[in-house]
C-alpha cells in the first residue's frame, strides 16, 4: 500500500508532523509504515538508508532536516531518502525485513506533485492559517501548481485549526476548495505544542516558559504558525526573527541570534524541533530550546484511510 501525503503550497502546512502522526497511527493499528521523503536540501545522492526505525544513522546535511526529524521522533518506522520515490521504494524493498505479521504500508512524504509512483491514496494538507498565499504561483507566490489542482486529492486536511477559530473562515475555506473538488472527504487537523527540549539536557514541561522572556527564531514555511504556538502556552516573546524555510544556519547567524536575544534580556533562546536538526553542529548556548510541536486530527480521517486504504 502506497499512501502520499502532499502539499500545493512550498511549506508551511504542518507537513513533518502530520507524517509522524500517521506513521505511529498506522503502527498502532497494525500496518508496517516506511517513510519514503526526497531528503530535501541533503547532500546524499541516490536512495539511502535514513533509519532503520531506532535514530538517524546519517546526518542532517546529508538527508535534510525533515527527514532527520521524522528518524528522531519515530521508532520501529523505517525513512528511506530519494529523490526519485520509486528508486527509493525498491531500496526500501531490497534492504529492509519486514518486523513481524503486519502490511507493508509506504507513507510518500511530500508526494503530491511526484507523478512517477502510483499511489492508493493522495492526502492534500491545507494550511488554513494561510491557504494559497496570493494564490500566485513560484516564485512570485507559494504555490506549486495552480489551486484548481487539487481536485487530485482523495482526502483533505485542513492544518493548524484552532477550537476557537472564526467558524465563517473555515466555511469560506471549504467553499473555496468545493470549487475544485467536490468527492474529497475534509477534516480538520490542529498543530499543538507538546513539550520542550533544551539543548543542555532533558525534556521541560511547556509551562517553564510562561510569562518568560523569550527570543524567538525560525526557518519554516509559516513563521507566523511558531509565533501563535508560542502565544499559546504564554510565552513572553521580547524578540523575534524569521529566516527562510529550510535556511541553512552559519555561525554569523548564530552569532546574531544570541546578541539579540541578550538585547531582549531573553531568559530562553527558542526554536522549531526541525531548525534545530540544522544547528546541532554549533555550541550553542543552555538557553537554547526546541519547542516540540504534535498534530492531532479527527479519529475519522485515519477510520477513512485505512478502511478504503
Amino acid at each position: 500500500m502506497v499512501i502520499s501525503i502532499g502539499n500545493l503550497t512550498t511549506g508551511g502546512t504542518g507537513k513533518t508532523p502530520a507524517v509522524i502522526a500517521f506513521a505511529e497511527e498506522a503502527k498502532r493499528r497494525g500496518f508496517l509504515p516506511c517513510i519514503l521523503t526526497r531528503g530535501y536540501r541533503g547532500k546524499a545522492k541516490g536512495p539511502c538508508l535514513v533509519s532503520r526505525g531506532s535514530g538517524a544513522l546519517m546526518r542532517a546535511d546529508e538527508v535534510g532536516d525533515e527527514a532527520s526529524l521524522m528518524a528522531e521522533k519515530t521508532r520501529g518506522v523505517p525513512i528511506i531518502k530519494g529523490a526519485d520515490r520509486y528508486k527509493a521504494g525498491m531500496f526500501a524493498l531490497n534492504q529492509l525485513q519486514p518486523i513481524g505479521p503486519g502490511v507493508f504500508l509506504f507513507i510518500l512524504d511530500d508526494g503530491f506533485q511526484h507523478w512517477k509512483l502510483c499511489r492508493d491514496l493522495d492526502i492534500l494538507l491545507i494550511d488554513s492559517t494561510n491557504p494559497f498565499g496570493n494564490e500566485r504561483l513560484l516564485p512570485s507566490g507559494i504555490l506549486r501548481e495552480p489551486v484548481k489542482e487539487m481536485e487530485r486529492a482523495d482526502i483533505i486536511v485542513l492544518t493548524k485549526t484552532r477550537k476557537d477559530a472564526d467558524a465563517d473562515r473555515t466555511e469560506n475555506l471549504t467553499r473555496e476548495i468545493r470549487k475544485y473538488n467536490v468527492h474529497a472527504p475534509i477534516y480538520s487537523g490542529r498543530h499543538r505544542p507538546a513539550g520542550l527540549k533544551p539543548v543542555s539536557g532533558r525534556d521541560m514541561p511547556l509551562n517553564t516558559l510562561k510569562a518568560k522572556p523569550v527570543f524567538a527564531f525560525c526557518g519554516i514555511g509559516n513563521p507566523a504558525s511558531f509565533r501563535a504556538a508560542l502565544a499559546e502556552i504564554g510565552a513572553d516573546v521580547r524578540g523575534f526573527r524569521a529566516f527562510r524555510d529550510h535556511h541553512p544556519y552559519h555561525s554569523r547567524d548564530v552569532s546574531g541570534i544570541i546578541s539579540e536575544a541578550q538585547r531582549c534580556n531573553a531568559d530562553w533562546i527558542v526554536t522549531t524541533e526541525k531548525d534545530i536538526m540544522r544547528l546541532k553542529d554549533f555550541d550553542l548556548p543552555g538557553s537554547v530550546a526546541a519547542l516540540g510541536i504534535e498534530f492531532e486530527v479527527e479519529e475519522a480521517f485515519y477510520d477513512r484511510i485505512f478502511r478504503e486504504g
